[in-house]
């Protein structure tokens, strides 16, 4: 049994109280939190992190991310979604290989934990996803994870574009391989890329699969007007969701990521199928998507969280400086119906987490949930001064990746005062470097070809 003890710090718990305790400590024993409260004392623990002046919060859950992308971080620049994904992003996932799709995913892995982010939502591409998994394994991060399903539409190189029965074998052989593996820290979800790289036929199965099984379905949705309104040809004048919706998908372990172009029916849809949405707002505001009103999903009871989505269209994973965005483009959208700095607290914990199906297990700091838990030091330039009272609106405002001090994920210390633990970001960032010249490279020659 290995113990971790976290002590003296201001403790944001997330639980159903939102309490905040001050001078509080936290024990971990191997993965878990079993005592939270003022000098726990006993046996000694195996590790003390003295965390005066610090505070603890729950490590942050994403629920969009595409880890595959991230070697293309500034290969994509100043295009709309369908020729972003049509002449730059889909010719460069169809160039992976296995090795290159491990260095993307696991220099991802290293921004994120950086950043606090503890637990994941990916959407893999279409070929090599065990790579994405075998890097998630060795990082220790904890991720739900899904092969891109991609079967039909426009713009799709030979590469990506499968037959549906070859999307549907390749999502249960990988759900076989990986789901509830290394104590259950790694998941399976199945992700239908979107409504205009899939088959009716293909959707269908894989919401089949997915109720079947007992896991997320995750795709993208109403992300882009024109992606929208092409939609809405094709259904016969349904919405994006309204569709997604005819074909079974929305359920309470249903995620759609950015739901921007909403219309009335679809906001009482996600109500009453209990769907989650993930918010993306540097990903809607780089593409030049729109953005979505989040204010409005909340009042109608829809379970809104947030994700960074994939580098080449953010350009960076740091989930902080996407909750600020979002609280900020909340007052923008409707000034007299503001996201509190508490409500977009929630975004990335506690309603991250019940969008996974894991709220039971994280996402607030509660006894018996497991220890995925960050401490941040607010006592910096850029969130001093700040006060306990007001502790939301310095984390969600103020604070950025160079206050996040220790990164723990499942009793473990995966990143501390400068260094992550579990990778070797030296030979990574050099790997990513040569992959992503070598990338460059060939979209050049099929430019001029």
């Amino acid at each position: 049994m290995k113990t971790l003890l976290l002590k003296n710090a201001t403790v944001v718990t997330m639980d159903s109280k939102r309490r905040v305790l001050t001078n509080a400590d936290v024990y971990i024993e191997d993965n878990l939190i079993r005592k939270i409260g003022k000098r726990i004392t006993g046996k000694a623990a195996d590790k003390t992190i003295d965390c005066t002046g610090k505070t603890v919060i729950p490590g942050f859950v994403q629920t969009h991310i595409h880890l595959c992308q991230t070697l293309f971080r500034g290969m994509a620049e100043e295009a709309e979604l369908l020729v972003w994904l049509r002449e730059r992003v889909w010719p460069l996932e169809a160039m992976h290989t296995p090795e290159t799709l491990y260095t993307t995913a696991l220099l991802g892995i290293a921004e994120l934990v950086r950043s606090g982010t503890t637990c994941i939502l990916d959407m893999g591409t279409v070929n090599h996803t065990s790579s994405v998994f075998e890097a998630v394994k060795s990082s220790g991060i904890r991720a739900t994870v899904g092969n891109a399903m991609m079967d039909t539409g426009d713009g799709i190189p030979a590469g990506l574009k499968q037959e549906t029965e070859w999307c549907i074998r390749t999502s249960m052989d990988l759900f076989k391989a990986w789901h509830n593996t290394v104590d259950q820290r790694i998941r399976y979800a199945f992700t239908p890329r979107f409504a205009l790289s899939c088959s009716q036929e293909l959707i269908r199965k894989a919401v089949y699969f997915a109720k079947e099984n007992g896991v997320v379905i995750h795709t993208h949705a109403s992300e882009n007007y024109n992606e929208t309104n092409i939609v809405k040809t094709l259904s016969g004048g349904k919405g994006n969701v309204e569709y997604l919706h005819s074909l079974g998908v929305l359920t309470n372990k249903t995620v759609l990521a950015h739901c921007v172009w909403l219309n009335d029916n679809e906001y009482n849809l996600l109500n009453s199928t209990g769907a989650s949405v993930a918010h993306c707002p540097s990903s809607n505001l780089k593409l030049g998507s729109g953005i979505a009103s989040t204010r409005r999903m909340k009042d109608a009871g829809i379970n809104v969280t947030i994700g960074t989505d994939g580098a080449p269209c953010n350009n960076n994973l740091n989930v902080l400086t996407e909750l600020r965005i979002a609280g900020l483009l909340a007052r923008y959208k409707d000034i007299t119906h503001i996201l509190s700095s508490r409500e977009v607290m929630e975004l990335a914990t506690v309603n991250g987490a019940k969008a996974l199906g894991i709220a039971n297990e994280v996402g607030s700091i509660e006894v018996g949930k497991h220890a995925d838990v960050v401490v941040l030091n607010l006592n910096k330039p850029n969130t001093v001064p700040y006060r306990v009272e007001d502790v939301y609106s310095a984390i969600v405002y103020s604070a950025g990746a160079e206050n996040v001090d220790t990164t723990i994920i499942d009793g473990k210390v995966v990143y501390n005062n400068g260094k992550v633990l579990t990778i070797n970001e030296t030979d990574v960032t050099a790997s990513a470097m040569r992959f992503a010249k070598r990338f460059y490279d060939k979209v050049k020659k099929s430019k001029k070809g």
